[in-house]
């Protein structure tokens, strides 16, 4: 499936990015892969990639666990991959899928420690969610049915900083809710990022939690974001910049450099206005709406 291609994208470029800050953090740290499936596909891709990094895992141990049905290709898949992996990498194949992450969590003692986790199924349950925030720091990407209240379950299983997008291909095979928790800003726009510049993504839409859908191209038009943004500002009143690149962040599609590019629209077209009314677009100016029309 086109989505599937996608969730393996996203791993392998946050994977990139949440690596190496989680060994210069930490002297361990634990990668989750769980899969109601048996597509050992991202599995794969994240051992190559942790191949890669065999450079900055000296003094350190990762464990990654690799929680999926994959009958007897699994194993063989993963373990030409695992030959080319340093000392310090301890890989574990459990059965079951995403409902023995809690007790796979535990047994790897990935508590206290950077736990990256990806969770593909569309019944992933509040156990599952929590076992995923035990980490120190904790992302976790959820893979689920599109529909399902992804945010609200996250938020209550431990995560501050929640997103998502929906995936929608334009052949018309079925969309995925993708969402993304984690308690670092850094690693939230990390997420972000990656999302506009996948490769391999022609035939897809983006369609963000308000419902819109998106072209998914490096720079996005920013028109329905201006559209949200002077939205928040009529419902919640005057805000800074800084709670609006949040509010892009989180709520919407749109990463927090959009935001940035929307407000100057905004301001430039006498829809908002600011205070103070000169300098630098920092973070704590304020932004107010203005009596005006929609914004087109």
């Amino acid at each position: 499936m086109p989505t599937d291609a996608v969730l393996r994208e996203l791993l392998v470029r946050h994977l990139e990015t949440w690596l190496p800050g989680a060994l210069h953090r930490a002297r361990r740290a634990t990668l989750a892969l769980a899969y109601a499936g048996g597509d050992g596909g991202c599995a794969e891709a994240a051992l190559r990639v942790v191949a890669r990094h065999a450079d900055r895992l000296r003094g350190r141990q990762l464990t990654v666990l690799v929680l999926a049905d994959g009958g007897e290709e699994l194993p063989a898949r993963l373990g030409a991959v695992e030959a080319e992996l340093p000392a310090g990498v301890a890989v574990h194949l459990v059965p079951g899928g995403p409902a023995r992450l809690p007790v796979a969590v535990k047994a790897a003692g990935a508590a206290g420690a950077p736990l990256l986790s990806v969770v593909d199924d569309d019944a992933a349950g509040a156990a599952v969610l929590t076992a995923a925030a035990a980490g120190k720091p904790a992302d976790v990407l959820l893979a689920t049915a599109a529909g399902t209240p992804a945010r609200a379950a996250l938020a209550d299983a431990g995560f501050p900083l929640t997103t998502e997008v929906e995936l929608a291909p334009l052949d018309g095979t079925p969309t995925r809710l993708l969402a993304f928790a984690t308690g670092s800003d850094k690693s939230l726009e990390a997420f972000k990022e990656a999302l506009w510049t996948l490769d391999g993504v022609a035939g897809m839409r983006y369609r963000d939690p308000v419902g819109r859908l998106l072209d998914v191209v490096p720079a996005p038009q920013t028109g329905p974001l201006r559209d949200e943004l002077l939205a928040e500002l009529t419902r919640s009143g005057p805000r800074t910049v800084t709670e609006l690149r949040r509010h892009a962040l989180t709520e919407t599609a749109y990463r927090s450099s959009d935001a940035a590019r929307a407000l100057v629209e905004l301001l430039d077209a006498g829809e908002a206005a600011r205070a103070p009314e000169h300098g630098r677009l920092g973070g704590d100016v304020v932004i107010s709406a203005r009596d005006a029309g929609p914004v087109r």
